[in-house]
Formats: structure tokens, C-alpha cells, sequence
């Protein structure tokens, strides 16, 4: 790059793409957009090294998309996800990136899904599929997937799917599409497998290298609210109410329209706070922010890009009042604030469905956020009494008040009221915009926020979604203590509920780990890890604990998922050897899965306000 990408329309995308990016509130591309996109546009093969939450997937959708042939309903682009909530996210990311192109059709493939949906999506075409490895391979061997067309392949999280057992089916996938395609390689580390990967299956790649921007100012206090229970306005108003250090603060909306609504809307309940977008002209947004450095504005509400060199050591706060699209936009975000050897502050709005951007941000930065209690009615209300009580002391012994004493003493007289009443009728007056008692409720109180592990999704079913990093995939450690020659996880707790042993075609002697089995029953059958028991491992075989009451569709699809490039073919044990998880005394009947997932054979849909 000779010079610097500030904006989307200087890498050359199509006019539908940048509509729908503006429409989504994309205004300047990451690093490691600036980089991608221009190579993959030019045909080039790719070797991309970034952690997650540097903006990757639109470094690579959206070439894909400008490239695409929509009156083509075949798959022209192919992506290799490790897990099916990846591959659903990433889908989702392509359906927006394309809002602005009708006939347009991505399609996730996933195990866990039904291969009857599956079927009848792909008789009716897609433009681009996303799916996990075993899958894929499936349909190829199946031949229900034709590749044919395909004009690119995409392995996102490469290191991902090598921890997790799955690069000898993506080794084999490459070798059944066209030779002629272009390949994109993303990994935020680069082992040796796939480097190896990489030698074998790209053609002269370009290599871009993207350096996450870890480091915060160790001074910055970060913290987070889950939305929930109040508007994110009547939030926001308390947060500013209470904070004891609060000086000025700069709050990051996603859009242009949403710095002006929200300024009016702040500025009606008493607040100086003006925009600062990107439509503003240089003259304009100089003003605003010499006013914000004099003291004329307290608050700016800003997008990231007309935020951009702020430098106002008197911000003590930065409120993301919208989460940012990924973790390198909230470090520069945050940045703004703690500067000059102050200390600051980082307030974060996170949704339920946004939790997993918040658990990115925490691995990126390596700083966790920590929960936020919301203010009270009645923590606001004493807040604005003292306050008053301040300015009515600093008034008492500042001015002179004998005529204003008169005045009172009149009404007073005329009234037949004491002094006392008067003032109160005064203070009432002079709460102006500001009561000094909150209308209203407070939400009802709730546990502690933690993640919301579900979050719907337009493709299918509401999709479980754990965090990778929290799953038990770690490696095998020559010094644990085995039972019964058995690979026991102590640190899970037994299932609840009956379980049954089965036996799979796969052991020691094919190189398989815990970790394999783990992530193969996870996310081709769509079982979460805690419905896993325990796992034993053999020279030739293993045997893997599962609830009792699974459904003949999910059963034979475990039988044909492969690990380590092996068909497992499940089937119960017959040789019960003793061991294995009893049921707790008393513990009532547990179905399969819970929460609608297995609990029959057909997934449960989602209802329209879901």
C-alpha cells in the first residue's frame, strides 16, 4: 500500500456493496481490509495472518461478492469455517454485505442441520456456501455439492480447524475442487501444519500480516452494562448521572443519523452535548471540538470516523453506546480517553446477541471488562440533591440576597404559608428540565450479566453458540492419571440424566485426541460439549459417552462424521466394561439436549419475535 485506504469506495467495490456498507454503518475499512480486499479482487491467492475481531470476514466477503455472477446460481465461492457458529455468522455477514443485491443466495452447511433442508437449498442454488469441514465433505461424497464453478475457497480460523482435528478433511476438500480456483488462508497463528497447508495448496500467495493493536492504556477503567430491562437512553442518562469522576465524555454511535438523534435527545433531558460526523464540514467539527475543549460541550457524540485524532485530555469517559464491529475499532475507540496521564473511563453497551463480540474484545486486548450495575432511581435522585444542595451552598455564601429575602418574605405573608413551603415551591421551579426524582421503575434485578449462549439466526433454528475458547479441546498430557485405560475430562462435571456408552472405529493408533471426538460430535451433530461424558481412547478404537433418548437422524449422522479423515461409525458398546456415569439418586428424567435443540427429532423454529 503507497498510501493510506480511508474510506471503502478507494478499493474499488461495486456501487451495491458500498450502499449496503454505508446502510450498515461501515465508513473506513481495517487494516487488514485495506490489504485483502485489493488482493483477492486482483485474482491473487492469499495468506492471512489476523486475530479474530480485526474485521476478516468482510476482508474476504466482500471481494467474494463483487466477483459473483448473480444470473450463475451455482457456487462460485466456497468458505471453511471450524464450527457451525461460525459458519452461520459468517452467513449472516455475507446477507447483509449484500442487502443491496436481489437474487443474491448464501447458504451455511452444518452438521446438526437437517440434510433434507440442506438438500432442497442447494436443488434450488446458492452463490456462495459457508460450512464446516465434515459437512462439506459429506455432500462432495454424496456429490449433492457441485463445485464445478467454483471460483475461490476460503479457510477462515485454519488454526482452529488443525486444534480441532479437522485438517486431513480440508486437505481432502482441496484436492476435490478445481485446481484453477483462488485460495484465501486465514489463521491467527501460523504452525507448521499450516504453513505445510499452505505450500501445497496456494499458487504464489501474497502474504499480509496484521498486527492486533492489544495494548490499552493500563489507566482506562473498562467496564460493561447488558442491555436489558431499560431503553439504552434512560441507561445512558443514569451512567452520566452517577459517575463521581465524570468530566466530559465522547459517546461512539454506528451511524451519521444516530450522532444527531441522540445529541437532540441528550440535550432535551439537560445535557451539552452536540454530533460529530463525517457530513460536518472541517470548520464545523473544529468548533465542536474547541468547545469540548474549553468546556462549552460536555458531551460529543461521535462516529469513528470523525472521531478520529481527537486529542481532549479533559474526556473522562468514552461510552460505546453501540458495539463496535470489531475489537481494533474499540481499542482506537477507548484511546481517546486516559490520555495526558490521566485516568479514564470505557463504558460498553453490549446486547445479548453481541456477547461474543464483547468476549473477542477481552481476548484481543487481554483485559477483561468487567459488569456494570446500573444506577438506581434512587442513587440518580440522591446524586441531583446533592448537586442542588452544592449550588444552593455556593450561591448562600457568594451572593447578595437581601431583595430576594424579601421577595420570599412577601409571598410568605400574602400566602399565610411558612418560609419553609416557599422554598419548596422555589426548588420545584427550579428542577427546570432535571427533576430531582426519577419517574419510572427500575428493571427488576437479575443475576449477574453473563453471556446469552443462544442467539437466533435467519437461516434455521436458534443456534447454541459457546465460546471456543471455554470448550474442553485441550491436548493430551502425558503425566494425567487414566482409569480403566480411560481419557477422563475431571475438571466436567458427570451429566445429568441417563447415558449411553457407543463405540467409534477411531483411537490412539490414528493419532485421535479427547479434543477430536469432542469437536466432532459438537459441531457435526450439533451436541454441546456438556452432553459429552466421558471419552476413553484405545489403540484401534474409543468409546464416548451420549444422553440416552437420540434421535435415528442424529445417530446416523454420527455414524458417517469423520475423524482424523476416519468414518467413526458409532454404535453402542457391547462390551460394557464397568465405568461410566451413573445417574445422580432422585434426578429426575433429562431428554436429549434440553431447550428444544434434540428434545425430538425435528429442530425447534424460532417464533418471529424471537
Amino acid at each position: 500500500m503507497t498510501s493510506p485506504i480511508d474510506s471503502f469506495d478507494q478499493l474499488g467495490l461495486s456501487a451495491p456493496i458500498l450502499e449496503a456498507l454505508a446502510g450498515i454503518g461501515y465508513e473506513t475499512p481495517s487494516p487488514i481490509q485495506a490489504h485483502c480486499i485489493p488482493i483477492l479482487l486482483e485474482g491473487h491467492d492469499l495468506l492471512g495472518q489476523a486475530q479474530t475481531g480485526t474485521g476478516k470476514t468482510a476482508a474476504f466477503a466482500l471481494p467474494l461478492l463483487n466477483r459473483i455472477d448473480i444470473k450463475t446460481a451455482k457456487p462460485q465461492a466456497l468458505v471453511l469455517t471450524p464450527t457451525r457458529e461460525l459458519a452461520i455468522q459468517v452467513a449472516e455477514a455475507f446477507q447483509s454485505y449484500a442487502h443491496n443485491m436481489p437474487g443474491f443466495h448464501v447458504l451455511p452447511i452444518y452438521g446438526g442441520q437437517s440434510y433434507g433442508i440442506q438438500l432442497k437449498q442447494l436443488a434450488r442454488g446458492a452463490h456462495i456456501v459457508v460450512g464446516t469441514p465434515g459437512r462439506i465433505m459429506d455432500h462432495l461424497e454424496r456429490k449433492t455439492l457441485n463445485l464445478d464453478s467454483l471460483q475461490t475457497l476460503v479457510l477462515d480460523e485454519a488454526d482452529e480447524m488443525l486444534r480441532m482435528g479437522f485438517i486431513d478433511d480440508v486437505e481432502w476438500i482441496l484436492e476435490h475442487t478445481p485446481s484453477t480456483r483462488q485460495t484465501a488462508l486465514f489463521s491467527a497463528t501460523m504452525p507448521e501444519p499450516i504453513r505445510r497447508v499452505a505450500q501445497a495448496y496456494l499458487r504464489e500467495p501474497r502474504e499480509v500480516k496484521i498486527k492486533s493493536a492489544t495494548a490499552t492504556v493500563a489507566a482506562i477503567r473498562q467496564a460493561y452494562w447488558q442491555v436489558s430491562g431499560l431503553h439504552k437512553l434512560d441507561a445512558l442518562t443514569r451512567i452520566l448521572e452517577v459517575e463521581e469522576d465524570f468530566d466530559a465524555a465522547i459517546i461512539f454511535v454506528r451511524t451519521k443519523t444516530a450522532t444527531v438523534e441522540l445529541a437532540e435527545k441528550l440535550e432535551a433531558r439537560g445535557y451539552s452535548a452536540a454530533a460529530l460526523n463525517g457530513d460536518m464540514n472541517q470548520q464545523m467539527r473544529e468548533r465542536t471540538i474547541d468547545q469540548l475543549k474549553s468546556g462549552g460541550l460536555d458531551i460529543v457524540i461521535a462516529t469513528d470516523v470523525a472521531a478520529r485524532g481527537i486529542d481532549v485530555p479533559r474526556v473522562s469517559h468514552v461510552i460505546n453506546y453501540d458495539i463496535p464491529y470489531d475489537a481494533e475499532a474499540y481499542v482506537h475507540r477507548i484511546g481517546r480517553t486516559g490520555r495526558a496521564g490521566r485516568t479514564g473511563n470505557a463504558i460498553l453497551f453490549v446486547a445479548p446477541r453481541e456477547m461474543r463480540m464483547l468476549r473477542t474484545i477481552e481476548r484481543v486486548t487481554r483485559q477483561p471488562i468487567t459488569p456494570l450495575t446500573l444506577p438506581s432511581r434512587q442513587d440518580v435522585a440522591n446524586r441531583r440533591v446533592a448537586q442542588f444542595k452544592l449550588r444552593v451552598i455556593e450561591t448562600l455564601e457568594a451572593e447578595e440576597l437581601d431583595f430576594f429575602s424579601d421577595v420570599v418574605g412577601e409571598i410568605a405573608e400574602e400566602q399565610n404559608v411558612g418560609m419553609q413551603e416557599v422554598a419548596a415551591a422555589l426548588l420545584r421551579m427550579a428542577q427546570e428540565n432535571r427533576p430531582l426524582q426519577m419517574e419510572g421503575s427500575d428493571p427488576l434485578p437479575r443475576p449477574a450479566p453473563a453471556e446469552d449462549t443462544r442467539r437466533p439466526s435467519r437461516f434455521g433454528e436458534r443456534e447454541a453458540r459457546p465460546q471456543r475458547e471455554d470448550r474442553e479441546f485441550r491436548p493430551q498430557r502425558e503425566d494425567r492419571p487414566r482409569r480403566d485405560d480411560s481419557e477422563a475430562r475431571p475438571s466436567r462435571p458427570a451429566p445429568a440424566g441417563d447415558m449411553i456408552r457407543y463405540r467409534i472405529d477411531v483411537g490412539r493408533d490414528h493419532g485421535v485426541q479427547v479434543k477430536d471426538i469432542v469437536g466432532a460430535i459438537a459441531n457435526e451433530a450439533g451436541i454441546e460439549s456438556r452432553f459429552i461424558g466421558r471419552i476413553a481412547l484405545y489403540d484401534e478404537s474409543s468409546t464416548v459417552e451420549l444422553p440416552a433418548g437420540m434421535p435415528n437422524e442424529v445417530s446416523n449422522l454420527l455414524k458417517r462424521t469423520r475423524v482424523r479423515g476416519v468414518p467413526i461409525n458409532l454404535r453402542p458398546d457391547s462390551e460394557q466394561r464397568e465405568g461410566g456415569w451413573k445417574k445422580p439418586e432422585g434426578a429426575a428424567p433429562r431428554k436429549f439436549g434440553g431447550e428444544g435443540k434434540f428434545g425430538d427429532s425435528k429442530p425447534r423454529r424460532r417464533k418471529p419475535n424471537e
